[in-house]
């Protein structure tokens, strides 16, 4: 199979799979390429409330293949920011499934997500300095955001791999899943997601992103959504609410 992205959707929860095993699924150009308009596809299905993004077999994503820097590097860096931004701007909640290797643009990938889930041994690296690129400055701040100044700096500078310990401790990842239980943690995890108020998180992504100017917008969608009504209403009975708000309405 050549490279390329699959994707698949179910119970409200669409997959999307790195899939290059030849190459540690490395990112091809096309690969590139085809993120933004498969996200933009996901994000207007009204029947997915979460995305996953993770790798085939047992790894994540090595980076960018290789192959492709040597004729136009500005360029393969400019996809690869693309759909990381792409990614970043998905409009419901974002999470990544990660085994063995997150390198390069992988790690690019994992960053863009909203949470990050890692199955022990897996490793980390952020590794322009070893190929002499300039790491975009809005991969920059995504990094920076997530682990602080000081960790991205280290990552940064160096190229070193970081372990699963390491990479929980600084914020790159939110959990660490023994061997063989990523998959069911996952699974567990989308479905309480799936049962929440798209609304709630909608705007909760926009703000923890450093969105300032959207509380009015976002209050006259509380207002007209249902939703409020409907978890009071779910509390006082004593039962699962069933929330109606998707991002087109």
């Amino acid at each position: 199979m050549e490279p390329q992205l699959l994707h698949s959707t179910g119970d409200g929860v669409a997959t999307v799979v790195i899939h290059h095993p030849a190459k540690r699924n490395a990112m091809t150009a096309g690969m590139w390429r085809a993120l933004p308009p498969l996200l933009d596809g996901l994000a207007a299905d009204p029947t997915v409330r979460v995305l996953v993004l993770r790798g085939e077999g047992d790894t994540f994503c090595a980076g960018a293949d290789i192959s492709t820097l040597r004729g136009s590097p500005d360029e393969a860096q400019s996809l690869a920011v693309l759909a990381e931004e792409a990614l970043a701007a998905f409009p419901k909640p974002t999470l990544a499934a990660i085994r063995g290797y997150c390198v390069g643009g992988g790690s690019q990938l994992a960053a863009a997500c909203d949470l990050r889930f890692a199955e022990e041994g897996a490793l980390f690296g952020v590794t322009p300095a070893n190929l002499g690129i300039v790491y975009s400055a809005s991969s920059t701040r995504r990094l920076v955001s997530l682990v602080g100044p000081g960790a991205a700096k280290y990552l940064l500078f160096s190229g070193e791999l970081i372990d699963t310990e390491r990479a929980l401790r600084t914020g790159l990842v939110d959990e660490v899943l023994p061997g063989g239980e990523l998959d069911k943690r996952v699974v567990e995890f989308t479905r309480v997601l799936t049962t929440r108020s798209l609304l709630t998180q909608a705007a909760a992504k926009e703000f923890a992103n450093g969105r300032t100017d959207r509380d009015a917008y976002w209050a006259e969608r509380a207002r007209g959504s249902g939703d409020t009504a409907e978890g009071v209403a779910a509390f006082l009975e004593r039962r699962q609410p069933r929330f109606t708000w998707t991002t087109s309405g």
